[in-house]
């Protein structure tokens, strides 16, 4: 299997250091190519802006998915997107991996999103109908891989339970979840959550590490979130909309884009 891992912590010798150094250790160890994307290291660029388009004229007003669609077909986006898209394309399985702030990702993680998921490779992709509204939510360029998320979190595992103050861990990671990795096809695996991680001495790093060594020895057959095909025959086209008969009676919210009868 390939698998790429983006990484996304300004500092390499940190605790998300070491977990990356487990993950892509067990990754070989198990015979997977890896390779891995180390946003702060590389400098990425985290902002969409008129850099990214050379090829346009300057008097043009930039409409951003627009010129990303224009440089995409023309094959004129930036080498850097271009390299992490082929990335993607190579990879089987993509990992993303992070601190939690402010309740989600870095903001260079969240630009690697930006500029790299390009109108024609990530979204806008497929046709349009009374019946079948584009290529996405379990459709896309990316379907057939999996992906999951490695999060670090500051604070305690109750404050992101069901009745935490925090929300519930799945809530705060549906954006990325479903939003950025289901979006363009991934079948989403589980996240691996490491709470605390500011007070872990070494045995309680090692407990850790060895917890992330076994979601990397299942990474191939870990079941994923089950989440709904949006042009499955659960949504309304072109409302999009959960069919009122599916889900539990007066329920809202995330919880609702989940088949629950496929868990398991």
């Amino acid at each position: 299997m390939k698998v790429l891992l983006v990484f996304a912590h300004p500092e390499r010798h940190s605790l998300n250091g070491a977990l990356r150094d487990v993950a892509v250790a067990e990754l070989q160890a198990q015979g997977h190519e890896v390779r891995v994307s180390d946003l702060y290291a590389e400098g990425w660029k985290a902002s969409v802006d008129r850099a990214d388009f050379p090829e346009m004229a300057e008097d043009e007003r930039l409409r951003v998915a627009g010129a990303s669609g224009q440089a995409f077909v023309a094959g004129s986006l930036t080498k850097d997107v271009k390299a992490e898209q082929e990335k993607l394309l190579w990879a089987d399985t993509l990992i993303l991996q992070f601190p939690l702030w402010w309740y989600s990702m870095p903001a260079i993680l969240k630009g690697w999103v930006d500029r790299v998921y390009a109108f024609g490779f990530a979204y806008g992709v497929g046709e349009r109908s009374d019946t079948h509204w584009g290529d996405r939510f379990g459709e896309g360029t990316l379907a057939g891989k999996r992906a999951m998320l490695i999060v670090t979190v500051g604070g305690w595992a109750t404050h992101y339970a069901p009745r935490g103050v925090n929300g519930p861990i799945e809530d705060i990671l549906f954006p990325i979840n479903h939003g950025i990795l289901y979006y363009p096809g991934y079948t989403v695996l589980p996240p691996f959550v490491a709470y605390r991680v500011d007070r872990l001495d070494e045995a309680g790093f090692q407990k850790v590490a060895d917890q992330l060594r076994e979601r990397m020895l299942s990474i191939e057959t870990t079941a994923p979130i089950p989440y709904r095909m949006q042009n499955g025959g659960d949504y309304q086209v072109p409302s999009l909309e959960l069919r009122p008969e599916l889900g539990d009676p007066g329920a809202s919210g995330f919880g609702l884009h989940v088949d629950r009868t496929r868990v398991g």
